[in-house]
């Protein structure tokens, strides 16, 4: 179920299906990069004011799903404009900056983007621009990402099915929503 919260700027309401925080796993494979399975976190999150504040955190999974190592972090800003046109602003690790451009679907909760603007550090490996795919499906959130760079054309890189993460203090507050359950529990079921 999507919830949205008391102090979403109105704007946001189309996107309310993208916030919390979400946990899950994917597979990266891109020419020239090791080809491996990743967990990823991501968060979003808003303060009242026009846009949703973007986190992302991945790591490379063993074979046995245990953290490896670090492989991309992301954090960014998405906005979305009356006629369902979404921006965002991201930041990553290995020294890109990108502009992104899409649209949220009609009648589903579903985000096409695709880079507008790359600025890359001269540190940064080679990367000329990319899409990327997000819906909210069963509840759950995923995602997949096309990158090209001057050497290899556009094709998919990485994807990620995330489920949402419920907090104590979440888990707290449906609970006193609920008001006050018969004694034994089990009246409540008839």
């Amino acid at each position: 179920m999507i919830e949205i919260p008391s102090d979403l700027h109105p704007d946001l309401v189309p996107l309310a299906f993208l916030l919390g925080n979400w946990a899950g796993a994917g597979v990266s494979d891109f020419p020239g990069a090791e080809k491996c399975n990743f967990g990823q976190e991501v968060t979003f999150r808003h303060d009242g004011r026009d846009f949703l504040e973007y986190t992302s955190h991945t790591w490379v999974l063993d074979s046995e799903g245990a953290k490896v190592r670090p492989l991309e972090s992301e954090t960014g800003y998405w906005r979305i404009d009356k006629d369902r046109k979404v921006e965002v602003v991201m930041a990553r690790d290995q020294g890109v900056i990108e502009i992104w451009y899409g649209e949220l679907a009609d009648q589903k909760p579903q985000i096409d983007l695709v880079t507008d603007a790359v600025a890359r550090t001269a540190a940064s490996g080679p990367y000329s621009g990319g899409k990327r795919l997000y819906g909210y499906v069963n509840s759950d959130l995923m995602w997949v990402g096309e990158k090209a760079t001057p050497e290899v054309e556009l094709r998919p890189y990485m994807s990620a099915h995330l489920k949402k993460v419920v907090t104590p203090e979440e888990v707290e507050a449906m609970a006193k929503s609920l008001g006050d359950l018969p004694d034994d529990g089990i009246a409540f079921f008839k």
